[in-house]
């Protein structure tokens, strides 16, 4: 943490003007303040619910980027394949996209054109992104980087409690927790504030229990530091319930009252025995028993997960494993206690919400519900038969770009997947082989450098919105300033493609005398204000029901938590009190049993790989790399050993190592530490070139969640 306003310069100068915001990175999503007085731009923290006054180093250097020297402010476009990018003026930009998605759709049919969106998307434009896909281009390929986020513990939370919300309470409710297990979650570097209600947990005499490979910043304030092999959280979940029954620990009036399939999880953990799960795992019986006692012998106890226990090719059924030991246990709807998982993107949450997923409509409604598609399509002013099914999950998608059978064209909004995709090289070629690469982005990113086309978009300062962030709490993003000259907001471009991909849109409504045609900046309005509107009574009555919820509510208070159907009643903060959102009001056990990781060592790649972040830098580092402060914090990548790894080794600290898989490799300096296991290496996935993490990682995904294996794969390490 640091204290004072952290300043940034712009040229010119401009009256003073300030906004209550929210900081652009991670799903905290902390209050700010921004005050612009001349050419200084200021950033204070506000005393928000999630930060309670608190930033971290990335919060207080977000301004650092809006006048970045790196900053687009004019289109970009190649002429010719191989050749350089060269400015351009906006129509040309977009006739020249426009024309290419109408001739590869007219050549290729409409699921030749694919749409890949980000998790830090707003709201509004993660919602026009999927209507843009659905209406204009009426493709079925559309996706987000979010799926690398929380898609496992989406799948697995829908499966068991019949809806997906990240916390399911209040973030205050883990300062009151007796017992709080943090399973694969590293907050003091992914989001520090949130550290603050840990140690008010630890002031209140509650105990943390961390579950991680790696002493990481978080592992070494818990009482207690379980540190497995990468891909077997699965086994010590399974052991955590097997202990809690066979003590005794089980709460039948709850298993009784508000649940079902207990019977076959009984059955399934019987024989997962705490010593099997040792062998497994690495983790001590005692310590497994510790922790199941710390569990269920005190009044209030919560369990989250995040990205180390989900990012497998069995990420749903190890969530939907500690699920199980939350409803075993009585934990979730009880005040103070549950499951919960820490989403990691600024608006990983409400992106996956309305429409920017494969397989969902506005909502949380399925793509394949009948019921949803007429809701959404009489929204929309289509006939339902027009809106396309579902697609597939990111990686699939990303991997048959530009094959026979794959999108020719891809848009590309808010994300950067040359660095942050699994088996980076191989998507990277698949990106060369498209006919059309636009990429809407602030900056030229890795995957900028690529496009046919790139378009300059508003940052967070420069626009108004809403987030939705990890608590589902709906969140009001305020504009500072207007975009520098030259540079647009996603909601413009989509509605300048739009005008060039139809002329009067959508047919539906004369057809069935529902009122005048809409022109395209009638269907794609760029006003965010109307866009949530819309929004609003696109998602009335599904399980993310946002109709209460209006930009003034949230202006009155801070934030409004999802569901909210009424704008004069009640929001909620706490989920599951009374029943669960599940046809017959009960959760669901579901049995799940450990499998190795996909790609277990052998003698040519002995030892495991697995990825994470670091304090100073944020996802693919397309932004924070850019920032001075946080390049000197962290200025490049590394590749972490144990001393006595490198010993065998013959490595060096600071010494330049390969590590190398199957797939690929990446070099970078070896950072001997104690912190990691002695059979795995763990590097940041930061950086691009050399220092390229996802090169080595697995594309293997989670049958039900279309999630990588990006937390385990198998490797060798080489001196450079």
């Amino acid at each position: 943490m640091t204290d004072g306003a952290r300043v940034a310069t712009r040229p010119g100068v401009r009256p003073p003007r300030e906004a209550a915001t929210h900081c652009p990175y991670c799903a905290l999503q902390c209050g700010m303040v921004l005050r612009q007085t001349g050419e200084r731009i200021e950033v204070a923290p506000r005393d928000f619910p999630t930060n309670r006054g608190g930033l971290c180093q990335k919060g207080w250097t977000a301004a650092d980027l809006l006048d970045h020297p790196d900053r687009l402010t004019t289109p970009l476009l190649r002429d010719r394949p191989g050749g350089d990018l060269r400015p351009a003026g906006w129509d040309e930009a977009l006739d020249r996209v426009g024309a290419g998605l109408r001739e590869i759709q007219e050549r290729h049919g409409r699921d030749a054109v694919a749409v890949f969106g980000g998790g830090g998307l707003t709201n509004e434009k993660a919602y026009a992104l999927g209507k843009f896909a659905r209406v204009a281009l009426r493709t079925r390929h559309i996706d987000y980087n979010g799926r690398w986020c929380m898609s496992s513990a989406a799948a697995a939370g829908t499966r068991a409690f019949g809806l997906d919300r990240g916390l399911p309470f209040p973030l205050a409710d883990l300062g009151r927790a007796d017992t709080l297990l943090l399973v694969g979650a590293n907050p003091a570097e992914t989001m520090p504030p949130l550290m603050r209600h840990l140690a008010d947990q630890r002031e209140r005499g509650g105990r943390l229990i961390v579950v991680d490979p790696r002493l990481t910043a978080t592992a070494r304030q818990a009482d207690l530091h379980l540190q497995p092999l990468p891909g077997t959280d699965l086994a010590v979940a399974n052991a955590l319930l097997h202990i809690a029954l066979t003590e005794g620990w089980l709460d039948r009036a709850y298993v009784a009252d508000r649940t079902t399939g207990f019977d076959e999880v009984r059955r399934t953990v019987a024989g997962c025995w705490p010593a099997e799960a040792e062998r497994l795992s690495g983790v001590p019986v005692a310590d497994l028993e510790a922790t199941a006692r710390a569990l269920a012998t005190v009044d209030r106890a919560i369990i989250l997960t995040a990205r180390g226990a989900e990012q497998h090719a069995k990420g749903v059924d190890t969530v939907t494993a500690f699920i199980n030991l939350a409803l075993a246990l009585g934990l979730p709807g009880r005040p103070g206690s549950g499951y919960g998982c820490l989403t990691g993107q600024g608006n990983g949450q409400g992106g996956r919400e309305h429409g920017q997923k494969a397989d969902q409509l506005p909502g949380y409604r399925r793509i394949d519900d009948p019921a949803a598609r007429e809701h959404v399509a009489a929204v929309w002013g289509v006939d339902p038969a027009e809106l396309p099914g579902p697609g597939v999950p990111a990686y699939q998608l990303l991997d048959s770009l530009g094959t026979a059978d794959g999108p020719r064209a891809l848009l590309v909004f808010g994300s950067n997947p040359v660095v942050s995709a699994p088996r980076a090289a191989r998507v990277e070629s698949r990106l060369r082989d498209l006919d059309l690469l636009v990429v809407a982005d602030l900056v030229r990113s890795e995957t900028a450098e690529l496009a046919d086309v790139v378009l300059p978009v508003a940052q967070w300062a420069e626009e108004d919105g809403t987030m939705t962030n990890l608590e589902g709490r709906v969140l009001r993003r305020r504009a500072l300033r207007e975009p520098p000259p030259g540079v647009r907001t996603d909601l413009a471009v989509l509605a300048g493609l739009a005008a060039r991909l139809q002329g009067r849109v959508p047919s539906y409504r004369e057809m069935h005398n529902k009122g005048p045609l809409l022109t395209p900046t009638e269907a794609f309005p760029t006003d965010p204000a109307e866009v949530f509107a819309e929004l609003r009574r696109a998602s009335a009555g599904g399980p993310a029901d946002y109709s209460g919820v209006s930009w003034e509510r949230i202006d009155a208070d801070t934030g409004v938590f999802w569901p909210c159907p009424d704008e004069g009643g009640p929001d909620t903060p706490r989920l599951f009190a009374d029943r669960f959102p599940t046809p017959d009001g009960r959760a669901r056990f579901r049995a799940v049993t450990h499998r190795p990781a996909a790609e277990p060592v052998c003698a040519d790649y002995p030892l495991h790989f697995t990825t994470g972040r670091v304090l100073a830098q944020y996802q693919s580092g397309a932004q924070t790399r850019r920032v001075a402060a946080l390049r000197r914090a962290a200025p490049g990548g590394f590749v972490e050993l144990h001393p006595d790894l490198a010993g065998r080794l013959g490595v060096a600290d600071g010494e330049e190592v390969r590590v190398v898989s199957r797939r690929g490799e990446l070099r970078a300096p070896a950072r001997l530490s104690p912190a990691i296991r002695p059979d795995t290496v763990f590097a940041p996935f930061h950086w691009p070139g050399a220092a390229r993490a996802n090169s080595v990682t697995n594309d293997a995904v989670d049958p039900v969640s279309g999630m990588p294996e990006f937390k385990i794969c198998a490797v060798r390490v080489e001196k450079a």
